[in-house]
């Protein structure tokens, strides 16, 4: 244990590595695994979607009580809600009908709202958990959109 974390999203990151010693031969490259399913979400996602929403109230985007608005397929939406919930954010995410009904009972633990979609149909149609998101920004007042497939943000979690 590291401490005594003052709520959940301070557990996020500093996750171990762990040296993969049956992987390589005694001489080879020294092979690290990083544990990121040790993160409170389990996934590496969780630092996507914390360093996200705190760039966006840096930048005043994302506001005290504001609505976030995301398509996910889980682990995303799980980071995104997780920090949402102790930062007094309301949820909406948009998912395909293809998911199990645990992640979307996931989401809705921790308050969000889940729009369902169909998955058969092109990701530019108005249906698609794409455009469906989009949608539901764009007539939200104050919403904001973490967009995780286009946002330059994402890469630079990773990167950080």
């Amino acid at each position: 244990m590291r401490g005594i974390y003052t709520n959940i999203l301070h557990a996020i990151g500093d996750t171990p590595l762990v040296q993969l010693n049956k992987v390589v031969g005694r001489h080879d490259a020294r092979v690290l695994a990083k544990l990121e399913y040790m993160n409170p979400g389990a996934s590496v996602k969780d630092r996507m979607a914390l360093h996200i929403i705190e760039e966006a109230e840096r930048q005043g985007v994302l506001k005290p009580g504001g609505v976030i608005v995301e398509n996910t397929s889980g682990n995303t939406g799980v980071g995104v809600a997780m920090a949402a919930a102790v930062k007094g954010y309301r949820c909406v995410f948009t998912m395909p009908d293809k998911m199990s009904q645990e992640k979307v009972n996931r989401l809705k633990a921790f308050g969000a709202e889940v729009v369902v979609t169909p998955t058969a149909v092109p990701a530019d149609h108005p249906d698609s958990y794409y455009e469906t998101a989009k949608r539901i920004h764009r007539e939200t007042p104050g919403s904001f959109m973490l967009n995780q497939y286009h946002n330059k943000l994402n890469i630079d979690a990773h990167y950080r």
